[in-house]
Parts: C-alpha cells; structure tokens; sequence
C-alpha cells in the first residue's frame, strides 16, 4: 500500500500496425486517498473509460502483430505514471514471461519492444508484471501490477487435412446425392479473429462423378448409372482453402480414394452350352470326373453360384459340387460305374447366385447340357492328377508346347507308357501330344471367341493295351484379335421436316474380344467425310454414338440415301479398327416425326390457294399480257424512213430477194401508191428520205384518169432526172454504221464512186470470169 499521497497516471499507447485494432487505456487520479473510489464504467464514442483503484495501475491488454520481421525492435506500447515529473528518478521494471528475451522496456521511458519475431501459433498471449522504482535506491514506489500482451494472429498457416489422404466407398448404381465420405480439415490460425480459418471446400479432380458441399466438405455422388463392371475406382482431389474462399487466401489439398462396391446385378454365364466328358469306368466314389464354369461379371459374394443337375437320365448316379476357390462346378460320382450297363449319361446342370436381388426382375442362373462318356478300363496307367488345367495365348503358333502330362503303370513291370488325345474330344484335331513324354502342343490356331474352355481327354496306354485318361482342361488367353463392328446393321430414318441436330440414330458397337479393363470403343467418320455437310456423329460416352443431321434441307426428290461411312476403333493392343456404313433413308414424315413414307414421290401443289396467291397470279398474267400488246403496237408503228445525218452515214434497204414477189413486206423500195393512183400527178408528193433545200414544185400535167403508166413514169424520170435536190428515188438507206473512221469505209456504191481514193481493182480478175468484167468496170470509173 502507499502511505504518501499522490496521484499515478498510467498512459498505455497501443503501437499501430497493420490489422490491428487497439484502444488507449486510460488512468486518472480523482483523489489524493488511498481508500477505495467509485467505479465509473461507460463508453463515449468508441473510447472506454476505467475507473480508479487504489494504486496507480490499471490495466487492459497490449497488441503486437506476430510475424513481424522488421529491421528494428517493434514498439508493443510505453508505461508512464504520474509519479515522472521529472523531481523524482524514476525507473520502470518489466518482469514476467519473455521479460528481458522477448520483451524489453526503456527504465527511462517506459516504451516496450518487442525483440523477436513471434508466432502466435507456439505462444498466443504473454502475462507479465510492471512496476515502478527509484532509480537510485531501487525501492518500490508502488506495488507492482500485472497486463496481458496478446499476440495478434495474420492468415500464415494453409488449411491442413490431418486425417488424409482417405479411402471411402459407395455401392455401385447409387443415386445421385448419395452421401460418400466427409473430410475434415483444420486451421492453426485465430478461428475467432478475421477469415483466416474459415474454410470452404471444393473439388479440384473428380468431376463430374462426385460433388462437395463447401461449408460441410460431405462429398456426395452427382453422377447417375456409375457402373463398377466398367470402372470400380476414383481418385478425387479436395481443396480446403481458407478466407472463406476468397483470393488471397491459402489452400491445401487432399485425395479421396473411392471405391464402388459391387451389388449383384450381373447373371452367370456358361462359357459354352455342352460339355462333354470322358469317365474312366474304375472312377472312385466321390472322385471328380470334369468341371464346368459360369462366369459372373460381379465379385465377391455377387460373383458366388452354385451347381445343380436339375435334369438327365439316373441323375442320382452324379453329383456336381462348387469350388469355393475357382467357383467351378466339379462333377463328381456318387454311383460306381458299369461300362457293360450303362456307357454314357446325359446331364443338365444350372449354375445360380447365391445371393438374388429381387428388385433386378431378371433370374440370376444358366443351364448347360454335360454329356458324359464312361470308358472301360481294365489295368490302366495312372496319371500323377486326374485333371490338368493348362493355358495358351490365343495367337499362339503351331507347335507351341502348352504344357506336359505324365502317368505312370500301377503294376509292377511299370511298362512304358505311351500317350493320345482322344479325337472324340478333340474332333478338330486342335492339339497334338508327343506319345513318349506326354508335351501337348498347338495343331491348329485357336480362336478364344469361338470357344474359351477346350477340354480334351488324354490317354495314356501301356503294353498290354490298357489305357486311362486324364482330363485336361486348356483356357485360351484372349488376345486384341477382332475389330469392333455395329451391333446390327442399322438403317436409320430421317424426316424431311426435321430440325438441324435432330439425333437420327444412336449407333453401338460389338467386340468379340473380352479385355480384362473392358470394352472402350471410338468412333470417327472416314477422313474423306470429316467435312461431309450433311452429317456428324456425337460420342455419348456410354460406348454408343447418336449421329446428327446438319440441316433441314433434305428432300427425298434430290437424294433418297445417304451411305455414312464410320471407323469404330477398340481400346485393345494393338488397336483394331473396321470401317462400317450406316444406311440413311430420307422419308416423309408427319408432324409429330413419325415416318409416313420412304419412297421418293412427285410433288403436288395444294388445291386451296390462299386470296393472296390468287391476285400474285392474276397480277402477273396481266402484266404479261400488257408486255406482249406493248411489243405488237411498236412493231406497228415503227418508224419506216431513216435520216441521213451526214456524209458517212449512208445506209441502204437490205431486201430479202428470197420472197417470190415484194409482197406487203417490200415497202422500203418503190413507193408504188403513186402508180395505183394516177391523179397523183397533178399533185406534189414529199419526199421520204431527204429534207430539199429548195421547194421543187412538180410540172402541172392536165391528164385524164385514165393516163397511160408509160408516158407517167418518164415524166417522173425526167423530174428525178433534173431535180438538185434529190438523189435517184431508188430510196437509199443506210447500212449497219460501223463507226467513224473505221477502216472499212463506206459500203454505199454512191459513195465509193466519188471517193478520191485510188483503188486497184484489178485483183477482181483473178476471180474468175464474172468478177473479171466486174473489176474492168471499177477500174474504167476509177480511170475517169
């Protein structure tokens, strides 16, 4: 307790650094007492105000930003009482958590740094004490008191998922939304400070098959149909990124291993419909006597059946039993065998799940038909195991060795054994055996998809001719050998009235291999229909393509088929590949797209005729009928006289001399109206061709009517004759005009008559006869 009177003022400045967010604490002294004073609480404007107690501290916590990696010790905030007014030597002493290593204070000024890097994720806060001394005699001036320093957290620590990476399954065929696995991951940061530890989750690798929720990170499936037969595991890849997802924020990732589990929704399956056997007649009771398989898609406990002889002749004399190992059913002989009695036995044997779904609907069993042949044995060789089960490649060569069989003779002489193939079990003579050593080996190729399984019997035979058999069994391993195919050959139909990407058909392929990873088959079309305008195809991803239409410009009437080329390639190694066409007819089809008719059929317009196609058609017949009388009236009233402009435009009448006789059409020539009306000569008649520049006014002639046509037509000779102003009334017309200064000249006779040009007309003779005397005249008037 202090005894002295005065009054401490502590002063706590909050340095200011970035994301930082600090109120000054304020002390102040109201009385001199050292008894207790009211407590004053409240809040004016975001500044909180703390009441007096006793002694001249009073507290609340400090800040400093962690990380912090300046080049100088970081101000964390400075102590100051009322007690420094500068009479007194004070000094101030920090003790405490990091007092001296982390933390140092000025004695003189009470400043507090901070002189190392912090972390908040190893230490969050620090408690430690202040106190104020006598510089000199280190006595107390008042009792010591203790604050908080808190460390302010920054978003340095990504998201971590401690428990991965995961492994989850799911059953196959499970709905979407079916809930797979949640994962978890977690923040060193300050979940209560800022977003650094809000953390949203999404997927990075696994789309479109699964789906997280991001606030709950529960991973869902989002894909329908997913078929464990065709893949059975996923990787998916989750990112937790902090921020609440927002840029800037820091991520981690983890895997999701998930696994569909199988259900039972595959059959079993005999690799063939007949088995035949051979039984040694000394066959033991219970001994096995051949084996049959059904093969299941599923595993597990899905992929487990058992055997049972439903059918055949004395039944009771076999049983058939599973091998929970090779889930093969092994015939086995409950009745010791005759050969004399009896010597074969038919047999129907089923194979059944264990385990049936009764929502498939479908019955989860196969039958085959197993024909056994009992063999007399009197003495025989005994083979060191009564089955052999042996493998070869598919594409193995002849004379391949596929395995060995060895028997020995029971009896004491142990005569050398010599060994056979049955051929009533290898009718096809498919294998060959060595008859010294027993090495099968390959006679023929050998085809997996015509027959899996080949179970042959093999003799063995001694000297005294007695013989016994071992049955073995050779799987052929599969190999790429067989190019997909359509699985039918498809015909598709496509309506005229269909719109473009309108799926015309949905085409899938057959494999006759079997790969172990499954059937996965490509479709392209030929490189010479990459740019077909018609068609396209559009991978389903279900092993099945729909291919598409381009247009809607079909018609049956230009083209009725189209052959579409397509190249299916397997996922097999090497790749096999064929090229199939599919068959497209174009059909009439009704509006709701259903085919009417395929046949190409002629057009026919419809009856009813709208009003307004009626007036269209009306309109245009009586614009053709306006046309046509327009050309007949300027046909009629064409101009029959030409001018002549000037001096090269001469043209004359080009008459058709083939007519016999000028008829109407000649009325270009001699005006003859003048000679059918003789009263015509009294009057003057205008000229057609030219303009005269003097008035010529024709000699008045008294004659009667009855004038002769002789003594009229030298009259208007000698008119014509000694006219100025007008050339013979022959009616010259101009030719075709050919230009000005064409280098043809003039074609008029008139005019080349008084050219000044001096032409050499004397090639004209080298024409012969006729033009000879026509070139004497040219050349005489060229003379002149």
């Amino acid at each position: 307790m202090l005894t002295d009177v005065w009054t401490s003022l502590l002063l706590v400045w909050i340095t200011c650094v970035p994301y930082t967010s600090m109120t000054p604490i304020i002390s102040q002294s109201k009385s001199l007492q050292t008894g207790s004073t009211a407590l004053l609480r409240g809040l004016v404007e975001g500044q909180r105000i703390l009441s007096r107690a006793k002694r001249g501290w009073v507290w609340n916590q400090m800040f400093v930003l962690e990380e912090f990696s300046g080049p100088d010790p970081i101000l964390v905030g400075r102590l100051h009482t009322d007690l420094d007014v500068g009479s007194t030597p004070i000094k101030y002493v920090l003790a405490g958590e990091g007092a001296g290593t982390i933390f140092a204070i000025n004695e003189i000024t009470g400043d507090i740094h901070a002189m190392k890097r912090l972390d908040r994720e190893e230490k969050a806060e620090y408690t430690l004490t202040a106190q104020v001394t006598n510089r000199d005699t280190d006595q107390p001036l008042e009792p010591p008191s203790e604050f908080i320093i808190k460390v302010q957290d920054i978003n340095d620590n990504p998201p971590q998922f401690v428990e991965g990476p995961y492994r989850a399954s799911v059953p196959e065929m499970s709905q979407v939304g079916t809930s797979v696995t949640r994962v978890t991951a977690t923040d060193a940061d300050d979940p209560v400070y800022g977003n650094s530890a809000k953390l949203v989750y999404s997927i990075l690798e696994g789309q479109p098959y699964f789906s997280i929720d991001p606030n709950t990170a529960i991973i869902k499936i989002a894909l329908h149909g997913m078929d464990r037969e065709m893949r059975e595991e996923y990787l998916v890849v989750i990112q937790a990124k902090d921020m609440g997802g927002h840029m800037g924020g820091l991520s981690g990732t983890t895997t999701v291993t998930v696994t569909l589990t199988d259900v039972n929704d595959n059959p079993p399956k005999f690799s063939k419909s007949l088995y035949e056997f051979v039984i040694p007649e000394e066959l033991g009771i219970g001994q096995p006597g051949g084996k049959v398989k059904a093969n299941d898609r599923d595993i597990g406990e899905n992929a487990k059946s058992t055997y049972n002889i439903i059918d055949g002749d004395e039944k009771d004399v076999f049983e058939i039993t599973t091998d929970a190992q090779t889930q093969e059913g092994i015939l086995r002989l409950k009745k010791p065998l005759n050969f004399e009695t009896k010597k074969s036995y038919t047999l129907k044997v089923e194979a059944a799940n264990i385990r049936f779904d009764p929502n498939s609907g479908a019955p989860f069993k196969d039958t085959a038909t197993v024909k056994i042949a009992v063999e007399d044995s009197d003495e025989p060789p005994v083979f060191s195991k009564p089955t052999f089960v042996l493998q070869v490649d598919e594409n193995a060569p002849i004379n391949t060795v596929i395995g060995t069989v060895t028997a020995r003779d029971p009896d004491v002489t142990g005569s050398l054994v010599r060994y056979f193939i049955d051929r009533h079990t290898d009718l096809e003579r498919q294998f060959n055996i060595n008859v010294d050593d027993g090495k099968i080996t390959l006679a023929k190729p050998l085809d997996r998809e015509t027959d899996m399984w080949h179970n042959i019997t093999v003799t063995a035979t001694e000297i005294s001719n007695q013989i016994s058999r071992a049955i073995v069994a050779i799987r052929v391993l599969d190999i790429n050998d067989n190019a997909p195919e359509f699985a039918t050959e498809y015909e598709a139909f496509l309506c005229e009235n269909g719109k473009p990407g309108q799926v015309i058909q949905t085409v899938s392929a057959v494999d006759k291999d079997d790969p172990i990873q499954g059937h996965y088959f490509e479709y392209r079309l030929i490189p010479e229909m990459l740019n077909n305008p018609n068609f396209t195809i559009k991978n389903n991803g279900d092993n099945s393509i729909s291919v598409l239409a381009k247009h809607d410009t079909f018609r049956r009437q230009k083209q009725e088929m189209y052959f579409l080329p397509i190249i299916v390639t397997d996922n097999g190694n090497p790749p096999m590949s064929s090229t199939n066409t599919l068959t497209i007819r174009v059909c009439g089809c009704s509006r709701e797209g259903i085919v009417q008719s395929c046949n190409v059929e002629a057009y026919v317009l419809p009856i009813g005729l709208s009003m307004g196609a009626l007036i269209a058609i009306l309109a245009c017949i009586i614009l053709l009928l306006v046309i046509v009388v327009l050309f007949v009236t300027l046909r009629r009233h064409k101009n029959k006289p030409l001018i002549i402009k000037d001096d090269e435009d001469v043209r004359e009448n080009i008459i058709r001399y083939d007519d016999e006789g000028g008829g109407e059409e000649d009325t270009e020539a001699f005006d003859i109206a003048t000679l059918q009306n003789p009263d015509g000569i009294n009057g003057y008649l205008p000229r057609k061709d030219i303009k005269p520049d003097l008035q010529f006014m024709p000699r008045q002639s008294g004659g009667p009517n009855g004038v002769d046509v002789d003594e009229f037509i030298n009259v208007r000779l000698h008119e014509a004759d000694n006219d100025p102003t007008a050339p013979p009334y022959d009616s010259i017309q101009i030719y075709g005009y050919e230009g000005r200064g064409s280098i043809a000249g003039s074609l008029s006779s008139l005019e080349t008559a008084s050219s000044d040009s001096d032409q050499n007309y004397d090639y004209l003779r080298e024409w012969g006869p006729r033009f000879r005397r026509l070139g004497e005249l040219y050349s005489d008037s060229c003379g002149v």
